[in-house]
């Protein structure tokens, strides 16, 4: 009867999970997430300190009911040149959903340098650069796609760029600068459709499709008002009636056979 009891007991504390040392978790028993090291998913501002050697950097980290980071720390990889080149790491689990670090929260890390930033420009995380130049301290400056300095607004190859960029046009687009006066742009922008292939002349590696873009100059760059494939001025004067008819009405129709045919220059989307 002693030995029965003892059995029957055995089943029951098996039935509620409970782990006997050297065995595997039984069915039912939560599995701890690992906590893995890894980077912030943006950084969004960089600093300066009253020393002018201690480096604010404002970034975004996972957040959730329970704990979500710890040890978000800010370190230089490289001596400092004419760049200051800074990690951000900290430890999380929540690359596991189950963690419920699913939302994101702003935090600041701090870095010390062994000297006065200057005028030195900083990069966070290989890809995110900060400038000095046109910012307002203690903050600096976050550069953009064209760099710290981008081309000024004209009739430059450098700022038709620019303007390929701001129409969100697909990447390796062709582009043709159609009229231009500094203030107001017309680009022909288009893309390959056809295989690729060897023979530049075979209409079936040619093949493109593509708009008519027109922008105005800002401050920040070339700004898109609209696009079309008409011809004249119907459509951007629609958009914008401030629009030049001098620099719309003698424009042509948009067809397959007058889309550019040539390569796109360097740097061109």
């Amino acid at each position: 009867m002693a030995a029965l009891f003892c059995a029957v007991g055995v089943l029951l504390l098996g039935a509620c999970g409970t782990r006997v040392a050297g065995r595997p978790p039984s069915p039912g028993t939560a599995t701890p997430i690992p906590w893995t090291t890894m980077q912030p998913s943006a950084v969004t501002g960089v600093r300066v300190g009253a020393d002018g050697r201690t480096l604010l950097l404002d970034t975004r980290v996972p957040s959730g009911a329970d704990a979500c980071v710890r040890g978000l720390k800010a370190v230089l990889t490289d001596p400092m040149t004419d760049l200051v080149r800074v990690q951000l790491t900290f430890v999380s689990p929540s690359g596991d959903r189950a963690s419920g670090c699913t939302e994101e929260r702003g935090s600041t890390a701090k870095v010390r340098l062994p000297e006065p930033l200057g005028g030195r420009d900083v990069i966070v995380d290989n890809s995110t650069r900060f400038t000095a130049r046109g910012a307002r301290p203690p903050a600096l400056r976050q550069c953009g796609e064209l760099g710290c300095t981008p081309p000024a607004t004209g009739c430059t190859a450098a700022s038709y760029d620019q303007a390929a960029r701001a129409a969100d046009v697909p990447l390796h687009t062709y582009r043709e600068a159609q009229k231009c006066d500094g203030k107001w742009l017309v680009l022909d922008l288009s893309w390959r459709t056809g295989p690729i292939c060897g023979d530049p002349h075979d209409p079936a590696c040619t093949s493109r499709r593509g708009d008519r873009w027109f922008f105005r100059a800002r401050k920040t760059g070339w700004q898109p008002i609209t696009r079309t494939a008409a011809g004249g001025c119907r459509d951007v004067r629609r958009a914008e009636p401030a629009f030049p008819a001098a620099l719309c009405a003698s424009l042509d129709p948009l067809s397959p056979a007058l889309l550019p045919s040539y390569s796109p220059a360097p740097g061109a989307r």
